[in-house]
């Protein structure tokens, strides 16, 4: 079981988080406000639209770069069509991946790359073979790296990742939220200049002012009771969390959620759609892991068999599309089989503001379970 002491405590908190993790969390919007700044001394302010791109292509390595795909997918719709290319290879490792363009890229198309490393020759080799084509290339990556050097001898443009000094994108460190905001923001700025979704200079401030008020509501000095992440936290502790989302914005952040859960906590997670989610999930909520299912055994052995994992429904929502919400149906669902329910709804604002809430909240939860779960982990 949790100890839910371990979450009101801020001190010990700090003590364990040596993946600065929480810090990271915090300082949110700090890194948006910087990685924009970043953004227009690279001259994105001031380029000139000449048109959307047919097709944005996006490569990088890793937990942050995916979701940054993820998300301008769902912000650009229908405006241009957002391709994830996955990297092949022997092993996840710098030296290992490797990219490759689809046979129809050329100059009417826009490769981004996003890292927080730098030095995976297969993300060079991608930008040698888009230059080759035509296609105009963009990276956010570390100011001094081969990649940076890469881009910027095919004429590409680099804008160089916002940084804290304490970090080192070591294990964990690229899932967290400061990786995902330093890669995020500097393409947002980009894809407005291009046309291809609205983020001006003005939203990528509110988006920095909902996460610092995000911070303040979800920081380890705020205690559980009043604090989203950490009830969100102590909830999920011994579940299999089912993140079903409903609303454009909600389906990246629940699916980077299920991601980072799994990198920095160790917690499987599952994560669809509404209302796909329903014949996808239900089957998990009358099978092994629900509610009812492996009860209680007065004579287990807490140290020995830990407590199986049963299915909680996480809703997060958005702005569902046409007004219409399957919301009453998942909860009718869950709570049918005695499954609980976690919600998490955005307070009023922009699309932006509200995807920036859902991914601050969630990233906070993660941390705090991930802390929990390594503090259980240590020998006594």
């Amino acid at each position: 079981m949790l100890d839910e002491s371990l979450l009101d405590a801020p001190d010990a908190l700090a003590r364990i988080d040596h993946r600065g993790l929480l810090r990271g969390a915090a300082e949110a919007g700090a890194r948006v406000r910087t990685a924009a700044h970043h953004a227009a001394e690279a001259g994105i302010s001031a380029l000139a639209s000449e048109g959307r791109p047919r097709a944005v292509l996006v490569a990088g390595p890793g937990t942050a770069a995916v979701g940054v795909a993820d998300l301008i997918g769902a912000l650009a719709g229908a405006s241009a069509p957002v391709i994830p290319l996955r990297p092949t290879g022997v092993a996840h490792a710098a030296g290992a991946l490797r990219w490759a363009l689809p046979g129809w890229a050329g100059s009417l198309d826009l490769l981004l790359v996003a890292t927080t490393d730098g030095s995976e020759p297969g993300l060079a080799q991608l930008v040698q073979q888009a230059y080759r084509r035509g296609c105009t290339v963009v990276a956010v990556a570390p100011r001094t790296s081969p990649l940076s050097e890469a881009v910027e001898g095919a004429h590409g443009l680099v804008v160089p990742m916002a940084t804290a000094p304490y970090e080192l994108y070591e294990e964990g460190q690229a899932a967290g939220p400061g990786a995902l905001w330093a890669l995020f923001t500097p393409l947002l700025a980009l894809l407005d200049r291009v046309g291809l979704l609205e983020a001006p200079p003005e939203a990528l401030d509110q988006v920095a002012d909902r996460l610092d008020e995000v911070a303040e509501r979800c920081g380890p000095a705020i205690a559980t009771y009043t604090n989203p992440a950490k009830t969100l936290a102590a909830e999920l502790a011994d579940s299999l969390p089912l993140i079903w989302t409903e609303g454009v914005g909600a389906a990246p952040a629940g699916r980077r959620f299920a991601a980072v859960l799994a990198e920095l906590a160790g917690r499987p997670a599952l994560a669809a759609e509404l209302p796909e989610a329903l014949p996808a999930h239900g089957v998990l909520l009358v099978g092994g892991f629900a509610a009812g299912a492996d009860p209680e055994d007065f004579f287990r052995d807490r140290v020995e068999e830990p407590q199986a994992l049963h299915a909680r429904v996480v809703l997060l929502r958005d702005r569902p599309a046409g007004g219409l919400t399957a919301a009453p149906a998942a909860r009718e669902l869950a709570l049918g089989h005695d499954t609980p329910v976690s919600e998490l709804e955005p307070q009023e604002g922009t699309e932006l503001e509200s995807i920036a809430e859902l991914l601050a909240v969630t990233d906070f939860a993660a941390a705090y379970l991930s802390l929990a779960e390594a503090d259980e982990a240590r020998p006594s």
